[in-house]
C-alpha cells in the first residue's frame, strides 16, 4: 500500500471583520478571510499541485473573560459558514499518481466551523490591537481532490490560521 499525503497549502490570508460588542462579555462578528494556497498530492518523490484559493465567510461569537471596561481582554471564538475551495490554475497533466487520486478542476464550497481565541487590546479610546488564532475545519474537498475508483476520502481539513490586526470602534 503506498502512502499518499493531500491537502491544501497555506500561502498567506487576508481578510476583514465586522463585529458589534454591545454586552460586557459577549460579542459578534461577522469575518471574510481569503486563505491563498493550492490543492496537492504527494506519494514518495512524486509531487504535484493546482493553484488555487479558499474564500471564507463566518458568523462568530467572542466569548470576553473581562469586560468592555478593561484595556486587555482575552477571548474565545467559535461560528460558522461557509468555504469555498476555488481553483486558479490548471490541472496537473498527466495526473502524477492517477491510481491513488487526482486534482480537478472544480470549485467546491462546504460548510465551516470556526474555532479560536484572542486577545484585544485597547491602544486608545478608538484604536483596539488584536491577535487571533483560529482554527477552520471542513470536510475533505471531494470534488477537486477525487480518490480513484473504489478509493476513499475522509476527514476533517483544518486550516490554523493566525490574525493581527487594528480596528477602529465606534
Amino acid at each position: 500500500m503506498r502512502a499518499v499525503t493531500t491537502g491544501i497549502r497555506n500561502r498567506f490570508a487576508a481578510g476583514v471583520v465586522f463585529g458589534e460588542d454591545l454586552f460586557n462579555h459577549l460579542s459578534g462578528e461577522i469575518r471574510y478571510l481569503y486563505h491563498d494556497g493550492h490543492a496537492f498530492l504527494s506519494s514518495g518523490g512524486v509531487k504535484a499541485d493546482m493553484q488555487g484559493q479558499s474564500h471564507t465567510l463566518t458568523y462568530d461569537l467572542l466569548f470576553h473573560l473581562k469586560d468592555r471596561e478593561h484595556r486587555m481582554r482575552p477571548f474565545f471564538a467559535a461560528g460558522g459558514g461557509a468555504k469555498g475551495y476555488v481553483v486558479a490554475g490548471p490541472a496537473p497533466f498527466p495526473q502524477p499518481i492517477p491510481n491513488i487520486a487526482s486534482l480537478v478542476t472544480v470549485d467546491e464550497w462546504k460548510p465551516v466551523i470556526s474555532l479560536g481565541g484572542g486577545v484585544k487590546f485597547t491602544l486608545y479610546k478608538n484604536i483596539v490591537l488584536r491577535a487571533d488564532f483560529r482554527d477552520y475545519l471542513t470536510t475533505f474537498p471531494r470534488r477537486q481532490i477525487v480518490p480513484a475508483a473504489n478509493g476513499t476520502a475522509r476527514g476533517i481539513f483544518q486550516q490554523f490560521t493566525p490574525f493581527f490586526g487594528v480596528s477602529y470602534t465606534f
